[in-house]
């Protein structure tokens, strides 16, 4: 049966959950033209976020194959989905919220453009859900944490939030499984239906025994301080072993006080996207003791935080220190795509490919999806339910250690090689 055929299957089940998802609620009401539309196109979680945001990042909304396309402008609004004619869209009498209901196909990603007096005012890249994105009959939910807020010392007087998601299941008599999640803020409340939807997918994989159960720990970057008033770049961008001492010793520790972990690095991971995933990586290679698990998309592996007025290098310099160092004991899913950033500061893809290049090239248990993505989530949503399969993969929770090694399906295949795709070469 593939993969539309399940998910169909899935959402027909009339116990599926037991109140309507908000996203289902929400195209519900687009399909039948309801008044009510309007309340639930404004509607904001506890954190300020709607379902879709209407200003074209995060702005469709996903059930099945239903993909609502609104945006938010007082002109006549049209949208271009994977770079197809414009279509006209629907005002929701009233507003300035225009919508269309669209049937996709599932297990891609779409990318999409909306247009007002014919310019455009805004456009992302939206997943086509695999049938583990949902909520599925029988499975019980996990617990999300109320909010904490910590002040550093390693970056003195940064403050910063995090929550702490555990799946049913996970021993916190005896210790738990770890993973760390960078830019927290998007996997809680309505960002998380959104987009990665980690908090279902995770309930999920621990239902059919793929992932164990286990503590997330979602961390915010932080705010004020001595350096700046944005932090999030200064903590995950540079590179250096300042931001996992500032995990371990801060974050963790507080963690702690509440839920007891394991601490052993066979039983954590880190993971996050853009800059969140360069973060993720040099945690895991400053603290391979801490942490051996690795879930990289769309990484920032460029000059963001290159000062060489500082002798200090940028994220550039991974790839490198990957290709020349000792090898470390580390598991690593890396993804990018084609259609990633290029800007002053380097080039997404190639700084990805490079990357997973010098994994190959040192033997590392790595995986690479390289597909067509653009600097969004889209991709790592679309492959969030394999990606955590691979990466705890053979998980024993009795014991501590594993030595990672690569797989043979990837042993036997070539290095990457670029090709130019979108010009001749002469």
């Amino acid at each position: 049966m593939n993969n539309q055929l399940v998910l169909l299957a899935v959402l027909c089940v009339p116990a599926l959950l037991a109140q309507v998802n908000p996203i289902q609620e929400l195209i519900e009401a687009a399909r039948t033209d309801s008044p009510k539309l309007a309340e639930l196109l404004a509607r904001k979680d506890s954190s300020g976020y709607r379902i879709p945001e209407l200003s074209g990042r995060d702005g469709v909304a996903v059930w099945g194959q239903e993909f609502l396309f609104a945006v938010e402008t007082p002109n006549e609004a049209t949208v271009v989905i994977d770079a197809e004619p414009a279509v006209p869209m629907k005002r929701v009498a009233g507003t300035n919220y225009w919508y269309l209901l669209k049937m996709l196909r599932l297990g891609t990603t779409h990318q999409y453009h909306y247009f007002a007096n014919g310019r455009e005012i805004g456009g992302y890249q939206v997943a086509g859900y695999n049938p583990d994105s949902y909520p599925q009959p029988g499975v019980p939910r996990g617990k999300l944490s109320e909010r904490k807020t910590l002040v550093s010392k390693v970056y003195p007087g940064m403050s910063s939030n995090y929550w702490v998601y555990v799946n049913p299941g996970t021993d916190l008599a005896n210790g738990a499984p770890l993973m760390v999640w960078q830019d927290g803020e998007t996997i809680v409340g309505n960002q998380d239906l959104m987009r990665l939807r980690l908090q279902i997918v995770s309930d999920n994989l621990v239902a059919q025994k793929k992932i164990p159960p286990m503590v997330h720990v979602l961390i915010q970057p932080g705010t004020g301080g001595q350096e700046a008033q944005m932090m999030r770049s200064i903590e995950y961008d540079t590179v250096s072993d300042r931001y996992g001492k500032y995990l371990i010793d801060e974050v963790l520790a507080d963690v702690q006080q509440t839920y007891k972990l394991r601490q052993d690095s066979y039983s954590r991971a880190i993971g996050g996207a853009s800059s969140g995933a360069i973060c993720a990586m040099n945690v895991a290679w400053y603290y391979p003791q801490q942490f051996s698990r690795v879930l990289s998309h769309i990484g920032s592996y460029t000059a963001i935080q290159w000062h060489p007025e500082k002798n200090q290098d940028g994220g550039y310099i991974v790839a490198q220190h990957v290709r020349r160092d000792p090898k470390k004991n580390l598991r690593v899913w890396l993804s990018d795509g084609s259609d990633d950033m290029e800007n002053a500061t380097g080039s997404w893809p190639l700084n990805n490919i490079q990357l997973a290049n010098s994994l190959k090239f040192k033997g590392y248990d790595f995986h690479f999806r390289f597909g067509v993505s653009m600097h969004a989530i889209a991709q790592a949503a679309l492959d969030l339910p394999e990606s955590l399969t691979w990466l705890w993969r053979d998980y024993d929770p009795s014991k501590t250690q594993q030595t990672y090694q690569m797989e043979e399906t990837e042993r036997v295949k070539p290095m990457f090689r670029v090709s130019i795709t979108n010009r001749e070469a002469w």
